[in-house]
């Protein structure tokens, strides 16, 4: 049996009429509309054609076969009396000699109508992700993870740099999230790790001297799932420059990017470099949030003071105010509150408003409560008839936090204060050093413990002898925003031995410490290494953001569900017994049916 074929279904035009042609592709549907006649469309990988059936042998052959079976179609083509111009190939239809069944669909029904899948349930696409995927808009976003990957290796080669892969089995090591661990047959009672980056391996290709890396690399982090994070695995560009400072990091990236955006984004227009930098600290004060979306062009502002000495609880000393102003704002008092109640979903904190009705007056909300000083509250929010405030309160991370969240709800809500038709990159700079961890209630790294730290040394020593407060410490780490989606995170590196140990000990840690949990990069930077810095933006979440897709698992050929499942696969599973005996594992306590 042939299978070869003359066109694909996206090829015949009206200058391949009178011709004798093959097509193969799904049976996508059938449309009687006599007893020996019949319009068929016949679907592969580039589109669609016509046939026409108008025999009564050719019609029993069409009835006996089922939507979504693989089929050769031998035929004429000819012109169509009536034309489609939303097809492509909407000119032309094929009168067949012949069709023939490749791959027979043995199921009368399907789990869904191809063409309407993204109205499925969740659950039944992932079970049947092959047909999900026939479905030409699911399997566009898959196309556009191609072109876009493409794309992004030519402009890294262009930039000089290699493509190196790094190893999948490693071992564990502190990077934020749990680890998937692999059982070592051959060493029993220890474990492999999957990466959750290739951050070491980079650091020690720079430190073998290599000037340039990246690799599309695969990431691999057990964590839970959100819109905008897949549960599992992940892809990043992953990134590293030696002898290079963040403004090299900058450079390239905001070169590579943007044309990539503009080409193949939903939107055509993105930043030009360079993007905006904005400090963390600035940020939160500015945004409330360190992944500000500035298509949005509403701001924050901290009103603790203008409203100190009011009778309302939440606006009590000690605790910080904050309020955005939304001018022009028609919102009923009804859509103010629901706005504001999902707000309070998201950010688990209350907040607040009230507004300016046309004479000038505050009213709604919280507006009793400021009617003392409401010339004052007017002129230092310069507040017009129309304007709506957003109010929040709470501890400073609280109050900014809960703005943030309210800041982007008015924005999207109220029109003309947001631009949506774009990509508004920019930079957050300036991360802190250290934190106090919520658990412990001690110092603590607060992002990447390998970052190079502002001030290097002489900062650190200051820290130790008190002489600073070690939270006022920031870090040489950056993270790329767009559209209010964190792209990546990025630092330049200590790559300085005496430093390093330096930062450790401030969290507690000293050197036998950082010798046992990163052997070969402690023992690499005492060889020489270059000051070096790199990225990783994430692959995933750059096509969601170009395919115009709120979720993630829109883009991924075959993603896990929220609870880490492939429920098409059936992973993960129960293996034998004699699997775990090999591995020297024992399961202890219940399973899961």
């Amino acid at each position: 049996m042939t299978q070869s074929r003359t066109h694909t279904c996206n090829e015949l035009r009206m200058e391949h009429v009178g011709r004798k042609v093959k097509i193969v592709g799904w049976m996508e549907n059938v449309r009687e509309v006599g007893q020996n006649f019949a319009f068929v469309v016949i679907r592969d990988f580039y589109g669609t054609t016509q046939v026409v059936v108008e025999t009564e042998d050719m019609m029993r052959v069409v009835k006996s076969i089922n939507k979504e079976s693989t089929i050769s179609v031998e035929g004429t083509v000819r012109e169509r009396d009536s034309k489609n111009p939303k097809q492509a190939t909407g000119d032309v239809e094929v009168v067949p000699e012949k069709i023939e069944v490749l791959g027979r669909c043995r199921y009368n029904e399907l789990p869904f109508e191809i063409n309407r899948s993204r109205e499925a349930d969740e659950t039944a696409r992932l079970k049947y992700r092959y047909l999900d995927l026939r479905n030409p808009t699911v399997k566009q976003n898959i196309i556009l993870r191609c072109n876009v990957v493409a794309a992004l290796r030519k402009a890294m080669m262009e930039h000089d740099f290699l493509e190196i892969t790094t190893p999948i089995l490693t071992a564990s090591s502190p990077e934020g999230a749990r680890d998937y661990l692999v059982p070592a047959r051959k060493h029993p009672g220890k474990f492999y790790a999957l990466p959750q980056a290739p951050q070491q391996f980079k650091q020690l290709l720079m430190t073998s001297g290599f000037d340039r890396y990246f690799q599309i690399a695969p990431c691999f982090r057990d964590e839970d799932a959100r819109g905008d994070r897949s549960p599992g695995e992940f892809y990043q560009l992953d990134m590293e420059m030696s002898f290079a400072d963040q403004n090299d990091v900058f450079a390239v990236i905001e070169d590579v990017l943007p044309p990539i955006f503009a080409k193949y984004g939903k939107y055509d227009i993105a930043s030009e470099a360079p993007f905006k930098r904005i400090g963390f600290n600035e940020s939160m004060e500015k945004y409330g949030s360190d992944k500000p979306d500035l298509r949005i062009d509403l701001v924050v502002e901290d009103i603790t003071e203008l409203v100190q000495g009011t009778e309302f609880a939440p606006f009590a000393e000690g605790n910080t105010v904050k309020a955005i102003v939304v001018t022009d704002c028609d919102m009923t008092r009804k859509n103010i509150d629901k706005l504001c109640t999902e707000v309070e979903v998201q950010a688990g904190v209350k907040p607040y408003w009230f507004k300016v009705d046309e004479n000038g007056e505050l009213a709604g909300g919280v507006a009793k409560f400021l009617q003392d000083r409401k010339q004052t509250v007017i002129d230092a929010l310069n507040l017009k008839p129309g304007c709506l405030v957003g109010v929040t309160a709470g501890k400073k991370l609280v109050a900014q936090k809960t703005a943030g969240v309210m800041r982007k709800m008015l924005g999207n809500a109220v029109p003309g204060h947001m631009d949506k038709e774009r990509y508004e990159f920019c930079w957050i700079v300036d991360f802190p050093m250290y934190e106090i961890g919520e658990e412990s209630g001690e110092l603590e790294f607060c992002h990447n413990p390998f970052s190079m730290p502002n001030g290097g040394l002489e900062v650190l020593e200051k820290a130790e002898k008190g002489e600073i407060d070690p939270l006022s410490i920031t870090a040489y780490q950056y993270d790329l925003v767009c559209n209010g989606v964190e792209l990546s995170s990025g630092a330049v590196r200590n790559h300085d031995p005496e430093i390093m140990i330096k930062a450790f000990e401030l969290v507690r840690l000293g050197e036998d410490d950082v010798k046992a949990k990163f052997p070969a990069m402690y023992n690499a930077f005492c060889y020489g290494a270059p000051p070096h810095a790199g990225i990783a933006p994430g692959v995933d979440r750059m096509v969601m953001l170009l395919a115009g897709e709120d979720s993630i698992r829109e883009i991924i050929p075959f993603p896990m569900n929220k609870n880490a499942q492939d429920v098409m696969m059936g992973a993960p599973s129960a293996v034998e017994q004699k699997q775990l005996d090999e591995l020297h594992i024992a399961i202890v306590g219940e399973t899961e049916e």
